[in-house]
C-alpha cells in the first residue's frame, strides 16, 4: 500500500456568535487546511490542521501548506500503514512544523483504520469508553454573563469547564472565578486558563485571592521558566498547554516536576502517533490531561475523540472540540458533535467520517 496523491484544502470556519476571546486577542474566522491521501489501492484518508490564527502559537494556516509544499512530494510512494517510519520520514524531509505533519499523521491513521476495517481509537490501544468527556471553553468575557453560561453548560452535563482569564485587569478575573464557582461549585471540575496572559504577579494574586476555590491554573503565564518561579508560591495546580510543545518538553517538565497535568492538543504535538506516546507518559507518571485541539471541523474533532476513548478514565480530563463554536459539519451524515457534555466515539472504519468534498472546493494543491 502506497500514497499515490496529496490533495492539500483550504476550508474557512467561522467563529459562531463571534468573536471567540482569549488573553491573546479576538478570533473572528479560522482558515483550516485539510488534506486527503489516496493510495494505490484506491483507499482514502483525511487529516485537518487549523491553527488559532497566526499570534496564539507560532503555527498558521499558510505555514502549515508552506510545509505540506515542501514535504508532499516526498511523501509519494510512502506506506501509511507503518507510521513510525512515515513520521521519521516527514522529519527527513522538514525540520519541525509538527502541525503540518500531524495532518499527514491524522490522514494515515485514518487510512489504516480503512484498511484494517478498525476504529482508530482501536488501533491506538483500544477504546475505553463510547462516550467521551468534553468541556466547554468560555471566552474572556464579562463576570455575570460567563458565570451565567457556566451554570447552563453544566446544567447541560458538561463534567468540565475551562474559565478563560488574562488580558486584562486581574480584578476582573478574580470576580469571573468567583461568580462562577457561586453558580456551578462541586458538580464540574474547573479549570483556570490564562493562555499564558498572566504575569507572574497576577497569576499569584489570582490563586490567593481564591484559595477556597478547588480550580486548576492551566498556562497561567507564558513560559515554563515563569510558571516554576512562582509554582512553589501557589494554592492551585498547574496545568501546562501552549508550553507542551513536544515530547521531549513533556518528558523535561514531568521528569522536573514543573506542572500537575496537560492540556494537550493532537496537532500541536504531532499528530496521533505522537499523541498515544505523550498518552503513555502521562499514564506511568499519573499525569490527568485533555486530548483537544487548538481549532478544527470534523477531522480533528474525530482525532481528538478516538485518542480520548483511549485515555485512562481517571486521568482523562475531557476532549474539547471547535463543534459548538462553528456552523454545520464537513461530515453531514457522521459530523462529531458533543451532547450532554459527552462526545460519542463515531462507528466505523478509520476516523469514523468523510468530509463532503462538494463543501470543500477545488484543492489548493495536488500532488502525485
Amino acid at each position: 500500500m502506497r500514497i499515490t496523491e496529496i490533495h492539500v484544502f483550504a476550508v474557512p470556519l467561522p467563529v459562531k456568535d463571534g468573536p471567540y476571546r482569549m488573553a491573546s486577542g479576538e478570533v473572528w474566522a479560522l482558515d483550516s487546511t485539510i488534506v486527503k491521501v489516496v493510495c494505490d489501492d484506491g483507499l482514502v484518508g483525511w487529516g485537518e490542521t487549523c491553527p488559532v490564527g497566526p499570534t496564539y502559537q507560532p503555527q498558521h494556516a499558510a505555514g502549515a501548506r508552506a510545509a505540506l509544499a515542501e514535504m508532499a512530494p516526498g511523501l509519494i510512494g510512502a506506506d501509511p500503514l507503518q507510521p513510525l517510519a512515515l513520521r521519521r520520514r516527514m522529519d527527513g524531509l522538514l525540520n519541525g512544523h509538527r502541525y503540518a505533519k500531524a495532518a499527514i499523521d491524522i490522514a494515515a491513521h485514518d487510512l489504516m483504520g480503512r484498511h484494517y476495517g478498525a476504529r482508530v481509537a482501536d488501533l491506538l490501544g483500544g477504546a475505553v469508553t463510547e462516550r467521551v468527556p468534553s468541556y466547554y471553553s468560555t471566552i474572556v468575557g464579562d463576570p455575570d454573563e460567563t458565570a451565567r453560561i457556566a451554570k447552563d453548560r453544566a446544567d447541560e452535563g458538561y463534567p468540565r469547564l475551562q474559565v478563560k482569564v488574562g488580558g486584562r485587569p486581574v480584578e476582573l478575573d478574580v470576580e469571573t472565578v468567583r461568580k462562577v464557582w457561586e453558580r456551578v461549585g462541586t458538580r464540574v471540575r474547573l479549570a483556570v486558563d490564562g493562555n499564558r496572559g498572566l504575569t507572574t504577579r497576577d497569576a499569584l494574586r489570582l490563586s490567593r485571592e481564591c484559595p477556597d476555590i478547588p480550580f486548576i491554573l492551566e498556562q497561567p503565564c507564558n513560559t515554563i521558566e515563569e510558571i516554576a518561579a512562582i509554582r512553589g508560591q501557589l494554592h492551585h495546580g498547574v496545568y501546562l498547554d501552549e508550553s507542551g510543545e513536544d515530547l521531549a518538553t513533556v518528558l523535561r517538565v514531568v521528569g522536573a516536576g514543573l506542572c500537575d497535568g496537560f492540556g494537550m492538543k493532537v496537532t500541536r504535538i504531532g499528530g496521533l502517533h505522537a499523541m498515544a506516546t505523550f498518552r503513555d507518559i502521562c499514564e506511568t507518571r499519573s499525569m490527568p490531561h485533555t486530548c483537544d485541539d487548538a481549532w478544527g471541523g470534523d477531522i480533528i474533532a474525530a482525532a481528538c475523540t478516538h485518542i480520548g476513548a483511549t485515555v485512562q478514565p481517571r486521568l482523562m480530563e475531557g476532549a474539547w472540540i471547535a463543534q459548538p463554536y462553528i456552523e454545520g459539519h464537513l461530515d453531514p451524515e457522521n459530523g462529531v458533535k458533543i451532547e450532554g457534555g459527552h462526545i460519542r466515539l463515531p462507528e466505523g472504519p478509520g476516523l469514523g467520517i468523510r468530509p463532503e468534498e462538494s463543501l470543500l472546493g477545488a484543492p489548493l494543491a495536488t500532488y502525485s
